[in-house]
């Protein structure tokens, strides 16, 4: 079979673009090793939000978000996400000034962000114990209750626009001649195009090596609790950010959802783990008892619930935390999209509409050049050095140092 495009991973990366380019008229295969959406995009949080660290990263952020409010009117399916806000908080003096900083720069990159006080705090969340804040950012951001809602939604409308999806069928290898892609290679036969997106997740790494390009991600474990119901708990209560402790709390299901990012975190080499799927990562529930003292204080409500769901899965981090959006250098036709960095989920609409554009029209809508595959190009690192690196990312997510 021909196509335009095939895109190897249906996760959020994947969908979304499958989606987009179709609404660019391009024939697209969406090839997954794995039932569609079963990975890790089903086990994210499902947290958007304006405040990023670049331009760049801003304007993709609110096109997400635009996106997700104006879901419908693009796809024909209602919109998952509500539309509850957030706040970013911190309790010592050093993340309070990270908060101002990070608020002044979103501002200036043109996102909708405000310094608020401790009493405005309380009042858009009132199980919100304020006293300790020492500073307080609103943003009009939003949430998926279920990220698997965004995902089916994307392959459903796909689907719908002519998108041929392939579910349990692992490619074997990446065709090339005269260092330009053919296509691929999988257990159930070949598929041509010329042009194929790695957008494999904790998988990515082995991919693009199939295609003699070094695509450097390294999977770290990630995870998150549900609540039982709490009385008072709204979901309209907006997503709280604690930056001092790397931890997020936002309504789930009639209670909250907690997750953190590990001081410690475990990476994963899941290629020495033989048919390694996402329900095999190893969780451990004392690393989100110790996220959840450091909170607890400001959200009484968490002292005496019960849990539901506690989930993990992984995010693919890059050395210096930025995505991997864009060719591979060295193959034509190969492009990569990868490198979630633990925001892939909230970014994909935005990326699955630039990326789609790039491939599509040839230039995309905003440019990516700060997240290219060449930057990795002539990078040397043994395996130890990449996930110090990577580990070294994910531990310091909202490190005030800039």
């Amino acid at each position: 079979m021909s196509y335009d495009t095939i895109i190897i991973g249906a996760g959020a990366f994947g969908t979304s673009l499958a989606f987009h380019l179709t609404q660019k008229g391009k024939r697209v295969a969406l090839v997954d090793r794995f039932q569609a959406a079963s990975q890790t995009s089903p086990r994210a949080a499902g947290l958007f939000k304006h405040t990023q660290s670049t331009a760049t990263r801003t304007r993709l952020a609110m096109l997400s978000c635009k996106k997700l409010v104006n879901f419908e009117s693009e796809t024909g399916i209602a919109s998952p996400a509500v539309q509850s806000g957030s706040l970013m908080v911190a309790r010592n003096p050093m993340h309070a000034g990270y908060v101002k900083h990070k608020a002044e720069n979103a501002k200036a990159w043109g996102a909708n962000i405000e310094i608020i006080d401790s009493a405005e705090a309380r009042r858009r969340m009132p199980m919100l114990e304020t006293d300790d804040l020492l500073a307080a950012a609103y943003s009009p951001d939003l949430y998926i209750e279920e990220p698997i809602q965004m995902l089916r939604a994307y392959l459903d409308a796909g689907i719908a626009r002519g998108v041929t999806l392939l579910e349990n069928t692992p490619v074997t290898a990446i065709r090339i001649v005269n260092d330009e892609v053919r296509g691929v290679s999988t257990q159930n036969g070949d598929l041509d195009a010329p042009i194929v997106v790695d957008a494999a997740g904790a998988w990515a790494r082995a991919l693009g090596s199939l295609g003699n390009t070094n695509v450097p991600i390294v999977p770290m474990r990630h995870q998150l609790y549900i609540t039982h119901p709490i009385m008072g708990a709204d979901a309209q209560f907006p997503i709280l950010r604690f930056v001092d402790t790397a931890v997020y709390v936002r309504p789930c299901r009639g209670g909250l959802m907690l997750g953190g990012f590990e001081a410690d975190p475990l990476p994963l080499d899941i290629h020495a783990r033989e048919n390694f799927s996402m329900d095999q990562t190893p969780l451990d529930f004392s690393v989100l008892e110790k996220q959840t003292a450091t909170v607890e204080n400001n959200l009484p409500a968490l002292r005496d619930t019960t849990i539901q769901e506690h989930r993990g899965g992984l995010f693919t981090m890059t050395s210096d935390g930025h995505f991997i959006a864009g060719p591979l250098p060295n193959v034509r036709g190969l492009w990569a999209l990868t490198g979630c960095n633990g925001s892939g989920f909230s970014f994909s609409p935005a990326l699955g509409q630039v990326m789609a554009e790039w491939i599509a029209d040839g230039e995309p809508l905003i440019d990516l050049a700060e997240f290219s595959p060449a930057r990795f190009a002539d990078s040397k690192w043994s395996d130890e050095e990449l996930t110090a690196a990577c580990v070294w990312q994910y531990a310091h997510y909202y490190d005030p140092v800039e």
